[in-house]
């Protein structure tokens, strides 16, 4: 049967309205664009931290609040070298950092002795007073350099009334002593003893006392209740990048 061109044309439509359209990409709606936030830098304690992750972040903390507690309140000046001494630890391990404060560098990780009246192995008994033979806990200064009975010696400024500012008259200075030898304490369970100064190794004192010497800083901790609780350098407002 002849199929008439007009019929054949009205078939042709009529399938052509049976293809189902073809999907499209959904498109997101527009609108702002969400901002991008910077990761806030890590602060000076956080990086000193890192740099140092054999120390207690908190006692480096507390030490930095210390420090610029005595600069904000104008008790002392000073540079930008900090060594920090944690005597909770042995006197068989490390103790003593000494920081570059501008850089956020570990320039030293030291033994450090502590008075024969402190303790043994532990340091746990502190005093500000002559003839103790017992270390000084708190913020010091450093001051001036000279060559004695221990050879070349960094004198200290204690800066906490009642605490450490007896320390020049005691003459509790850092010096290097043969006695800090990790060796020694295989046999003897500790290092040697000072008469109270925060002795060094040989070895290493000249190059230490160096970097720290004219006014600059030295922080020797210890979680004494009577330090903690009267100690106004630890009482100003939290450190500041």
């Amino acid at each position: 049967m002849r199929i008439l061109p007009w019929f054949a044309a009205l078939l042709l439509c009529s399938c052509a309205a049976d293809v189902p359209p073809r999907a499209t990409r959904a498109t997101a709606p527009s609108g702002p664009a969400r901002a991008r936030v910077a990761p806030e830098p890590p602060s000076l304690p956080q990086r000193l931290a890192e740099a140092a992750p054999a120390a207690d972040p908190s006692v480096i903390a507390l030490a930095l609040q210390a420090r610029q507690c005595a600069l904000r309140s104008g008790v002392a000046a000073g540079g930008n070298t900090l060594g920090v001494i944690d005597y909770t630890r042995p006197s068989t391990q490390p103790r003593l950092w000494v920081f570059d404060l501008d850089r956020a560098r570990l320039l030293y990780s030291e033994y450090v002795a502590h008075g024969r009246g402190s303790g043994d192995n532990f340091a746990t008994r502190f005093s500000n007073d002559e003839g103790s033979l017992q270390s000084s806990l708190g913020l010091f200064r450093t001051a001036e350099t000279y060559v004695g009975d221990n050879g070349y010696s960094l004198r200290l400024d204690g800066l906490e009334p009642g605490i450490n500012d007896h320390a020049r008259d005691r003459a509790l200075v850092m010096h290097g002593a043969w006695y800090v030898d990790p060796l020694l304490a295989r046999t003897q369970g500790r290092i040697g003893r000072s008469l109270g100064c925060p002795a060094l190794r040989p070895a290493v004192a000249h190059a230490v006392i160096d970097t720290l010497k004219q006014a600059q800083w030295l922080f020797a901790y210890y979680p004494d209740a009577r330090w903690l609780h009267g100690s106004a350098l630890l009482h100003c407002e939290p450190y500041e990048r």
